[in-house]
């Protein structure tokens, strides 16, 4: 389960970029094997004057915190790829802001302290798994 949720200032997305955003992200993590509805993406407006970076308000400002849990990467390799990775999918949208000041970090979180909907996901990869994937849906297994 990725979890995305986006801090940021006033101005810097509209809701078509939200939209068209959380699809981007989640068109990402389906493209890579999850099911798509373990992806959920939080917008969180900021006003101006809520958001320091290093003591001073930002004009616009971003933060992103993305919680991995159904996968972890398996080295610092692996870690810097997913980096990058999440910086390609913000930058369409960060990088028409001159004086944005933006940064993300990705904390990965034990699969065992995880359920949905009343239920412990199946193993990665597992044909339970895979089901859930075609079926789009959370379901016994």
């Amino acid at each position: 389960m990725p979890l995305w949720t986006i801090h940021h200032t006033p101005g810097v997305f509209t809701d078509a970029d939200k939209k068209e955003l959380s699809e981007r992200i989640t068109d990402r993590y389906a493209e890579a094997g999850l099911p798509r509805f373990y992806v959920v993406t939080v917008f969180n407006e900021i006003p101006h004057g809520d958001m320091y970076v290093g003591g001073v308000a930002p004009t616009a400002g971003v933060r992103v915190v993305i919680d991995h849990i159904a996968r972890r990467a398996a080295d610092q390799a692996h870690r810097h790829g997913i980096a990058r990775w999440v910086h390609a999918i913000l930058d369409p949208y960060l990088s028409r802001h001159p004086d944005l000041h933006s940064e993300f970090h990705i904390d990965e979180t034990s699969e065992d302290l995880w359920m949905i909907n009343g239920l412990i996901p199946p193993p990665a990869r597992s044909e339970a798994e895979q089901r859930w994937v075609r079926e789009n849906a959370v379901s016994p297994y």
